[in-house]
């Protein structure tokens, strides 16, 4: 599996460019800005990008979708319960205040379990709500991205509407910290140590586990 981490927009978000070396079929995670560099980056690494998959539906993680969209034709994957709530009026509107591109509605509503190929690679769904309803992080060949459930050091807000922080950290127990210690955690944001960690080391230094003894 291609894994390109890239640092996008205001918000500098991590966009995730993975890709299948056998048939160089590509997928983003979280086009949240600059989407001209990401496709160029995709281009670099001969990659043709046929999906769009977001971590959850917070619009600073979304709005790259649409001109992505437009210039690739990709599809995009999204959890139901999130993809529902921002499409709504009421969802659009969070991210217009703030400056942002909505999303189209996704293509194909997730759900924990499912998973998501391209080329001869596919991705697990897990479903990780407590940052959003419909948050997830996505596992594959020991690699897991977070979005903002899990960043390094830290979790995600849980101060916006549907966030809880008693359901992220279940969720955080129940689907991160029952994966193989060596798997890499890919974050949302930039705002640990490294931009990278591993399971083990959260299990070990990230407060939210060790104060609350997850």
């Amino acid at each position: 599996m291609i894994i390109e981490q890239v640092k996008v927009g205001f918000m500098e978000v991590f966009c995730y460019i993975l890709g299948c070396e056998a048939t160089h079929k590509g997928l983003l995670i979280d086009p949240a800005g600059d989407e001209e560099h990401i496709l160029d980056t995709a281009r670099s690494l001969g990659l043709t990008i046929e999906s769009v998959v977001n971590t959850h539906g917070h619009p600073d993680h979304t709005c790259g979708n649409g001109k992505i969209v437009d210039l690739t034709g990709a599809k995009i994957y999204m959890h139901a319960l999130d993809d529902r709530f921002f499409s709504t009026p009421e969802g659009q509107s969070m991210g217009r205040q703030m400056g942002f591109a909505p999303s189209p509605p996704a293509d194909v509503a997730v759900e924990g379990g499912d998973t998501i190929s391209f080329g001869e690679n596919a991705l697990t769904v897990l479903h990780t709500p407590g940052h959003t309803p419909g948050g997830i992080c996505l596992y594959g060949e020991n690699n897991l991205f977070t979005g903002d459930t899990l960043f390094v050091g830290a979790v995600g807000r849980t101060d916006f509407p549907g966030g809880s922080l008693d359901i992220l950290l279940q969720s955080i127990k129940e689907k991160i910290l029952t994966l193989p210690d060596e798997t890499i955690i890919w974050p949302g944001h930039d705002y640990g140590v490294s931009p990278t960690s591993t399971v083990a080391r959260e299990k070990k230094h990230n407060p939210y586990i060790t104060d609350f003894q997850l």
